[in-house]
């Protein structure tokens, strides 16, 4: 597998995220909770993961900095901060843990929190919002964590064996 197939994976779902999926959340939920799927954030945690701690630094800086400039206008920067951070600190953890599916879901759900909660830390430091932490936490953080662990779940199988394929070589000449 080469990083071109990475590239037009990460951009069709960042094509999905904003233009197909707000409308498949039901209306009722909406008024309750604010469900927001980070697609293109699952998967760079899963290069975090599989194939290592720089190129995930990388995917999710770019498609964080995306995010900032077509979905997110309030600030630039967090988005792309929090994406690329996420990333990198998944990529850390490569080699140092068992490699397991029950050990990938609980590393892309907090990296799914940490996401959240670096991008709610910086609009709040900046005040450009003034949204409680308790409502933000259990009305939009953990529905998101929710979909997006339901997510990486569904692709868990087809993204490992797609990250297996790298040779071993290339993964370790990029570390």
């Amino acid at each position: 597998m080469n990083h071109k197939k990475l590239w037009l994976i990460l951009s069709v779902l960042f094509l999905l995220e904003g233009t197909l999926l707000p409308w498949l959340v039901p209306v009722a939920w909406q008024t309750k909770v604010q469900v927001d799927p980070h697609f293109v954030l699952v998967i760079v945690l899963f290069i975090g993961l599989y194939i290592n701690r720089h190129t995930a630094l990388v995917y999710g800086l770019v498609f964080g900095m995306l995010h900032d400039f077509i979905y997110y206008s309030p600030m630039l920067g967090p988005v792309s901060f929090g994406m690329g951070l996420a990333g990198y600190l998944a990529g850390m953890l490569q080699g140092r843990i068992y490699s397991s599916i029950v050990i990938s879901m609980i590393v892309i759900g907090l990296g799914n929190l940490f996401y959240d909660m670096a991008i709610y830390g910086l609009l709040r430091l900046f005040r450009v919002t003034h949204t409680n932490l308790e409502w933000v936490f259990l009305h939009q953080m953990l529905p998101s964590m929710l979909i997006n662990l339901l997510f990486a779940l569904a692709i868990y199988v087809p993204i490992r064996k797609l990250f297996e394929g790298l040779p071993v070589k290339q993964t370790e000449e990029m570390e």
